[in-house]
């Protein structure tokens, strides 16, 4: 059955894709380490724009991860990473996918704050935003920002050709686990049926994105399990990638999606954590949770943020220090029973 959009939603569609006319250069880019959502939702929208003669490049912040760079297949020169500043600069519109707050991308930040264009924002997570001024299409209840960017495609009566289902495709298969995550939602299938009945694979759509791992994530993988703790008590979990890990097995953070699902996998386990050192003095941790546990709302606590089961966050110190402040904060937080509201999940 075709999915239906409020008149809010059509509203906020027809407002945001009056920004873009024919002929201009348009920048699109998500957060640091770009994922199967961001990806997806970009490259989707990529499409859809140069189909009405816009000229709209990817424009990131870190590179493509080399599982996701199928779905550029067919749109040469589209991926801009390498010159994003220079991209970003000679841009008249910049529309950033999958996050609201600027800060989540990274060197590139300063150069969209100041360059002086509509900057439009599309985007599923729970954020008051700190971007330029510009258009919005907000919905913190959907599964994936490729829901939002068919969505915008329905509301204006724009096709989705084959390239596009597959890139949209990919941004909610990601999003979900494979549809296996508390945030699917009969809509989000209905969704991905649609896309499913242009002419998809998924079975080679999943083995590009999951089946085709380098040998050192099994052996990553391997170690990071090895430092495992469990406090049953508690209902808290958490895995540290070791030190010089990934650099020895010649892994990205890409190669890290998915890892804190084993220990959200435990019986018992409320709240699960992964600890990985991003640089001398600073610690990355990424947080997943089961049942009512508002994983997003304690990372805001520490600056961080994302959905109520799937969030992350950073923090200045030693991996030791970070470890101990956020794990008292942990058990502080699920003693205590906060929890948020059972939206969402990334």
């Amino acid at each position: 059955m075709p999915i239906s959009l409020t008149d809010a939603k059509r509203t906020a569609a027809n407002e945001l894709t009056t920004i873009f006319q024919a002929g201009q250069r348009v920048c699109l880019t998500t957060h640091v380490n770009p994922d199967g959502d961001g990806l997806g939702s970009e490259v989707g929208l990529l499409h859809l724009l140069r189909a009405r003669g816009i000229d709209a490049v990817v424009t990131n912040p870190t590179p493509t991860p080399p599982r996701m760079r199928f779905i550029f297949d067919g749109l040469p020169d589209a991926d801009k990473t390498a010159d994003a500043v220079r991209e970003l600069r000679r841009a008249d519109v910049i529309v950033v996918l999958d996050i609201s707050d600027i800060g989540r991308l990274g060197a590139l930040g300063p150069v969209v704050q100041e360059r002086g264009v509509p900057v439009a924002c599309i985007d599923h997570h729970v954020s008051e935003g700190s971007l330029p001024d510009g258009p919005r299409y907000l919905d913190p209840t959907a599964a994936a920002t490729g829901e939002l960017v068919f969505e915008i495609a329905v509301a204006c009566g724009w096709d989705v050709t084959q390239p596009i289902a597959q890139a949209l495709y990919v941004a909610i298969m990601t999003d979900t686990g494979g549809f296996r995550f508390s945030n699917t939602h009969p809509r989000t299938l209905r969704i991905g049926a649609d896309l499913l009945e242009r002419g998809l694979q998924p079975d080679q759509i999943y083995s590009q994105v999951y089946a085709s791992v380098p040998e050192g994530r099994p052996r990553l993988i391997g170690e990071a399990l090895q430092t495992l703790v469990v406090e049953p008590d508690v209902g808290l979990a958490w895995i540290t990638i070791p030190p010089g890990a990934m650099k020895r097995h010649g892994l990205t953070a890409d190669d890290l999606d998915g890892v804190v699902e084993f220990p959200r996998s435990i019986e018992g386990v409320n709240m699960a954590l992964m600890f990985r050192e991003i640089s001398r003095g600073r610690v990355k941790v990424s947080l997943r949770s089961v049942g009512d546990v508002d994983v997003a709302d304690f990372a805001r606590k520490f600056g961080g943020g994302g959905h109520t089961k799937a969030a992350g966050l950073s923090v200045e110190g030693s991996l030791a220090q970070v470890q101990t402040q956020v794990l008292d904060a942990a058990r502080s937080y699920l003693a205590g029973g906060s929890n948020g509201d059972g939206t969402g999940q990334g």
